[in-house]
């Protein structure tokens, strides 16, 4: 059998493990690469100026080391950055994580909806346009946590923080208004469905968590649809501080094939 195409998963943290989960099933017989950059986490409140040059270093030193057939930038704040600069200088496809706005809107029966995401994310431009294109007659919440990123970090490293600290970071995105209460939200950062259990417990009442990975890994099923499998080496996982992740986060590491 021929060798496998490699797949680049690249994000901040550990977040872009839930989107990795998802394209695995679609493509079991490929080779995989996660790049975490935990030596830049997080990412949701570093300055732009910082951050492109960053992003596009990093995965161009993984791109010459590994020649993915396909990168997936599994990252809200990186793809809203960078995705466009990645493009024109690289010619691997690359496939990016945006907020769900579209799908929430089409769904929502109240048409009351949040997106909880980064700060960056939130109050990108990129954002507000997805809002302006697809949200018509939908009230839409912009909600921007400081913590959840590393909340999740932190849960998956089995360090779990109190349910109060979960609650104020998703405070925002529950309003009542006019008979009508929110009934979507698009979880904006591929860290939040570390957190879904958790998040689903502490809310005021139920709603539909959007979490972006399944439509992204029929996204990389449909680019890659036309190139064969083969035998695939395990999963390799690779940190930009070249620390050794802790005895617990090996143990949920594990949990994804690593």
């Amino acid at each position: 059998m021929a060798d496998a195409p490699t797949i680049l998963v690249f994000d901040s943290g550990v977040g872009g493990l839930t989107v990795f989960r998802e394209i695995v099933k679609a493509r079991p017989d490929a080779a995989y690469v996660y790049l975490a950059d935990d030596a830049g986490f997080p990412y949701g409140d570093q300055p732009e100026a910082a951050l492109i040059p960053r992003i596009i270093a990093v995965i161009g030193k993984a791109i010459a080391e590994h020649k993915p057939d396909l990168v997936v930038i599994a990252c809200n704040t990186a793809s809203t950055l960078a995705l466009a600069e990645l493009r024109a200088k690289f010619s691997v496809p690359f496939v990016g994580t945006v907020p769900a706005i579209k799908p929430a809107c089409a769904q929502s029966r109240s048409k009351r909806i949040a997106v909880l995401g980064t700060q960056a994310t939130v109050s990108r431009e990129y954002t507000h346009a997805l809002i302006r294109q697809f949200a018509a007659g939908c009230d839409v919440a912009l909600v921007g946590s400081s913590h959840l990123a590393a909340y999740a970090e932190a849960e998956l490293a089995g360090q779990p923080v109190a349910d109060a600290a979960i609650k104020a970071e998703i405070a925002g995105c529950f309003s009542e208004a006019q008979g009508r209460r929110t009934d979507t939200v698009v979880l904006a950062c591929t860290h939040y469905p570390l957190l879904l259990k958790r998040l689903k417990a502490n809310a005021p009442w139920p709603v539909d968590w959007l979490d972006p990975a399944p439509a992204i890994a029929r996204r990389v099923a449909d680019l890659l649809r036309d190139v064969p499998g083969g035998t695939a080496a395990a999963a390799r996982i690779q940190f930009t501080s070249g620390k050794a992740p802790s005895p617990a986060l090996a143990k949920a590491l594990a949990t994804f094939g690593f």
